[in-house]
């Protein structure tokens, strides 16, 4: 699907700095590939290119909106055949195929300006190399759901480290209700237990290095992780038969009370209050500190822009990036998408939930991880998930589980 925005509107005066100095309203060209068909992200993209415009009258805006899917597959050829002067992409070790290939454009200069501090929570999910290859326009929360009611019954108040969050499963579990629900039968669910457990037992350094298959999944520090991690199981604090489930069909279980929390994205809120629970019955809280010391990364899957290596209006894409990182857009973007803006000085919706997720992401010292299928190669995201899953179920299963997840990994790194 093809929009094309052409220089008819009134001037609105825009003044952009790019490389320290001042550039009047922009002629040319600037051709847009935008990764997402769907409503929401759709009227986004558009409303960005209509103001922009507005600031650029002379300037002729073509967009081009593709499928999600669609993209993954048609993304090489058109940054080899035919490359847009801006494209949609993520962040993370997704964009590691096309910088090693030079297929991306070096954009750190943006990033050495205002930009960097106002997205900094962001910068090394898009840094490669010591270089920033990309722009984020939104992102959104991962962080512990819970009911607030039952902790309160319990007299419960939420973990700031792991002690405290094992306390308060013992008490739970006396109570009689299980301390998490999670449904496994889609694998990414529990890869966001190993994200949050490896990220505060080793830090985002590590993870990322663990993803990026630079660390051997045999590796002790790998197996810490999993000790953490069968604490829990040992304690029997997830949901019986959780294969069986869906993550929505976990949703039930925290719902009717058989369950006090749920390790998910925002996305779960909405559904929550659809099925009846009221903001004074669900919490939120930040994953509690495992390693003393180490600073809090978080799991906030992000969206980004990029310049293509062989754009032709260069000069124009950075100036359009400059304007998709601001904070008057990104207010605007993230209240259409119903996400989190990650310029810090952008207004967030007058949500808990958004506002609880702002403060947290842009305060994550510790850095910005993609979610474990994003971060890692496709091929090993798939077989470490499936091993997850069979940990949760099968936890002496360890050994045999690390020793294939490793001749996996030694696979891809020989090939």
């Amino acid at each position: 699907m093809q929009s094309i925005f052409k220089g008819v509107v009134a001037s609105l005066a825009m003044t952009t700095m790019l490389a320290g100095t001042a550039s009047a309203e922009l002629t040319g060209d600037l051709r847009i590939f935008f990764n997402d068909q769907n409503p929401a992200p759709k009227a986004a993209m558009e409303g960005m290119v209509e103001r922009f415009q507005q600031m650029n009258p002379d300037l002729n805006i073509e967009l081009t909106l593709i499928d999600r899917e669609a993209n993954k597959t048609q993304i090489r050829n058109y940054l080899t055949a035919n490359a847009p002067d801006v494209n949609g992409w993520y962040a993370g070790n997704r964009m590691r195929p096309y910088v090693e290939a030079g297929l991306f454009e070096d954009v750190s200069d943006l990033w050495a300006g205002p930009m960097g501090e106002e997205l900094a929570s962001t910068r090394p999910a898009l840094t490669l190399d010591g270089k920033q290859w990309g722009v984020p326009y939104s992102y959104y929360q991962w962080g512990i759901y819970f009911r607030q009611d039952i902790y309160n019954e319990l007299g419960l108040t939420p973990a700031t480290t792991w002690d405290e969050e094992k306390a308060n499963c013992q008490a739970i579990l006396d109570s009689g209700r299980k301390c998490y629900t999670i449904g496994t039968r889609f694998l990414w669910t529990a890869g966001g237990w190993f994200d949050y457990l490896n990220l505060r037992t080793h830090g985002y350094d590590f993870h990322m290095a663990l993803t990026a298959g630079e660390v051997e999944w045999t590796d002790d520090r790998v197996r810490e992780t999993f000790a953490n991690w069968r604490e829990l199981l040992d304690m029997g604090a997830f949901i019986d038969d959780h294969t069986a489930y869906s993550w929505q069909e976990a949703q039930p279980f925290m719902v009717n009370g058989e369950a006090a929390a749920y390790l998910m994205g925002n996305f779960v809120v909405a559904p929550m209050r659809e099925a009846g629970l009221t903001d004074d019955q669900l919490g939120f809280y930040q994953f509690p500190e495992i390693t003393p010391g180490i600073p809090k990364a978080e799991d906030a899957p992000t969206d980004i822009l990029t310049i293509p290596a062989q754009a032709q209006n260069k000069d124009n894409a950075r100036a359009f990036l400059l304007y998709v990182a601001s904070a008057e857009n990104q207010t605007i973007v993230n209240d259409t998408l119903g996400q989190l803006p990650i310029n810090s000085n952008a207004t967030v919706a007058d949500d808990k939930f958004i506002q609880a997720g702002f403060e947290m992401l842009s305060n994550a010292t510790g850095g910005i991880a993609q979610f474990f299928d994003r971060d890692a190669e496709a091929e090993m995201a798939s077989a470490a998930m499936q091993g997850f899953q069979e940990f949760m179920v099968l936890p002496d299963n360890l050994d045999a589980i690390l020793g294939r997840l490793e001749q996996v990994r030694q696979r891809l790194n020989a090939e």
